[in-house]
């Protein structure tokens, strides 16, 4: 088949060529246009991403250590409350008669009161006095001549208190003997 094609076809043609060409230019630069914006959202989000699981790390991280500090404050708590509770019963039961309760004197002076004789010693290790320390009888010293003492008291029910457990001996009025 033979076509014939006149001028003003050919004009035509060359005419829809181009505006072809045209649209294939403006197309192209907006689909690289929109390819730019594309990749950049990825880079933004991957971006994003990373970070979000970064921050997810180290939330995870923090919450771990939290629970553990939960947990030993509330091991902790259980202790107190079992102390307390001991200390109660204690408080409730009241003094019993022939209780003893021991007092620490620093100089002869109140310095604290223990339930125990070796609760006494041990906090007197904690103020200085060696902890194989042998305590012994005061002797004819005055408390005021020891650094630290351990003095016994006994629940006197007579008196509604204490009293010390030994008395010491009455000294001679006037060299009487």
């Amino acid at each position: 088949m033979i076509r014939i094609v006149s001028t003003p076809r050919l004009e035509h043609l060359e005419s829809a060529a181009r505006q072809a060409r045209e649209y294939v230019r403006h197309s192209t630069a907006d689909a690289n246009e929109a390819f730019g914006r594309h990749i950049r959202e990825v880079y933004v989000t991957t971006d994003r991403a990373e970070r979000a699981e970064a921050t997810t790390s180290e939330v995870g991280a923090i919450l771990k250590r939290a629970m553990q500090e939960l947990a030993a404050a509330q091991q902790e708590l259980l202790l107190r409350d079992i102390e307390i509770r001991q200390l109660r019963e204690e408080l409730e039961s009241g003094p019993v008669e022939g209780q003893t309760l021991t007092v620490l004197l620093h100089y002869g002076e109140p310095h604290t009161i223990y339930a125990s004789r070796e609760e006494g010693h041990a906090d007197a290790a904690v103020h200085g006095k060696p902890a194989d320390h042998v305590w012994g009888p005061r002797g004819e010293r005055s408390a005021r001549e020891c650094e630290w003492s351990c003095e016994p008291f006994i629940h006197d029910a007579a008196s509604n208190g204490f009293r010390r457990a030994f008395m010491p001996s009455p000294e001679p009025v006037g060299g009487a003997a």
